[in-house]
Order: C-alpha cells, then sequence, then structure tokens
C-alpha cells in the first residue's frame, strides 16, 4: 500500500498546476492533503472520482483557511470528521479513516509564526492532541498511520539552518520536546526509521530562492504506531513534484 501526505497550499491552486496528471501518474492508494483553502462546494471532487478514489473532505469553516482531505481507493469502514476539540474541528484539521487494518489519521497541525497567540494555541493544541490520541487509542497496540503537516522539525538534521532558526517557531525547543514525547508514546518516525541522510526536506520558504538553494524544513510525516513498524517497505520525499511550496512524502507499507 502506497500512501502519500501533501500539504497542497490551496487544492484549487495545486489543481491548476498539474495536481490532478500527477495524481494520476502516481496512483497511489491513499493522499492525505493539508491546506485545501476551500469550502465543500468549491472542491472539484468529481476530478479525484474520476481516477477511481473516494473522496472525503473536512474543511475549515472559516472560508478560504486551513482544511484537510483524503481520497482513497479503498473505502473505508468509517469516516470520522474532527477530534473533539473545537477550535481544531473548526479550524478542520483532523479526518480519520478507519480501515480493516489500520487506523488512518489526516492532520494539519498549526502554525505558531504569525505571532504570540497562534503559538500559545500551537502548544495547547499539541498537548491536548496528544492527551487525545493517546486516550482514544493504544499507541503501543493498535495500528495507527498518522501523516500530515506537523509543523515542527523534530531534530537539527531536518531543518537547513538549525543554528540559526533557534527561535523561530517548527524548531522551539517546547515543539521539539512534544515530538519527543510523541514518539516515546509509541509513534515511529518511518522516514528516518530507513533513510538518516541530511539535506532532505518537506517545505521551503517562497523567499530568497530558498527551494532551489534547498534551505528547508522537514515538517511533513507519515509516522505509524509500533505494531505498523515492521510493516514499512519504503519512506521517501518527492521535492521535485512542484505544486505548493511544501513537497509531497510518501509512505509504502506491507498490509496483510
Amino acid at each position: 500500500m502506497k500512501i502519500v501526505s501533501y500539504n497542497v497550499n490551496g487544492i484549487r491552486s495545486a489543481i491548476s498546476k498539474g495536481l490532478i496528471d500527477w495524481v494520476r501518474e502516481d496512483a497511489a492508494d491513499i493522499y492525505c492533503f493539508q491546506e485545501l483553502k476551500a469550502s465543500l462546494p468549491d472542491i472539484p471532487s468529481h476530478l479525484f472520482e474520476e481516477l477511481g478514489y473516494h473522496c472525503y473532505w473536512y474543511p475549515a469553516q472559516k472560508k478560504g483557511y486551513s482544511g484537510v482531505g483524503i481520497i482513497s481507493k479503498q473505502k473505508p469502514d468509517e469516516v470520522i470528521y474532527g477530534c473533539g476539540l473545537e477550535q481544531a474541528d473548526a479550524e478542520g484539521r483532523v479526518l480519520q479513516l478507519i480501515y480493516p487494518k489500520f487506523r488512518l489519521i489526516n492532520t494539519y497541525f498549526p502554525s505558531g509564526s504569525s505571532g504570540d497567540e497562534r503559538q500559545s494555541y500551537k502548544m495547547e493544541f499539541l498537548n491536548d492532541y496528544l492527551n487525545y490520541l493517546q486516550s482514544s487509542s493504544n499507541l503501543r497496540q493498535s495500528p495507527i498511520i498518522l501523516a500530515g503537516d506537523y509543523n515542527i522539525c523534530h531534530q537539527a538534521i531536518d531543518i537547513h539552518d538549525p543554528k540559526g532558526n533557534k527561535d523561530s517557531s517548527g524548531f522551539l525547543p517546547e515543539e521539539r520536546a512534544w515530538m519527543d514525547r510523541f514518539f516515546e508514546a509509541g509513534m515511529v518516525d518511518s522516514f528516518r526509521l530507513i533513510n538518516q541522510e541530511p539535506h532532505q526536506y518537506s517545505w521551503w520558504s517562497f523567499r530568497a530562492n530558498a527551494r532551489n538553494n534547498n534551505k528547508g524544513w522537514r515538517i511533513d510525516y507519515i509516522n505509524v504506531s509500533e505494531p505498523l513498524k515492521g510493516n514499512i517497505k519504503h519512506a521517501e520525499i518527492l521535492p521535485h513534484v512542484k505544486h505548493s511550496d511544501h513537497c509531497p512524502v510518501m509512505l509504502e507499507m506491507m498490509i496483510k
């Protein structure tokens, strides 16, 4: 099974830049999209359905903001919209699909880069969300895939300039400490499990020609719970795919 996570920075914008043609060629089993920036009537589901996908969207209540979606070749047993955290659900941040062999969670974690208020909310969300995950599942025993834009670089290897960004939202000590707790709770960084090479990023600023110079951040993940660790076959970042300021991240697993 091939799963892709991709912050598209506006689903309609990404489509205008060739997203549909790329999905047709790439043909993964599941795509988890973040930052839809579109209301439900404005999302052209039929373009994905024509490729054989079932479509599930969870837009933010605020027009043109946030939102997540999943398209899947296999119809899930159940779809869960949200996670019960009021502000996160209003912002369309969590969408869950239940399959016979695993639970897939697509999450668009808040960014704190716009100021202190959003940074405070980001930390509140992180703490509440980990509590939610631990209360709703045993991360050491339940098969869970948690894909999304986490808006956090976990380690120095995950950012082009760790010293220069030590005080930047997305690489703050308290955010990285949360990632430590997240992995200690029973989740596995599927990409780093099999790939320890530096200079591999999933997001680049639009400023200073950052993408061409590969001055990026690895903030997009497809992490799995411990029961699925042995099912990981391959994980990769796809920087050549350019419909967004992010690029897709991919995970291949054996699901029996």
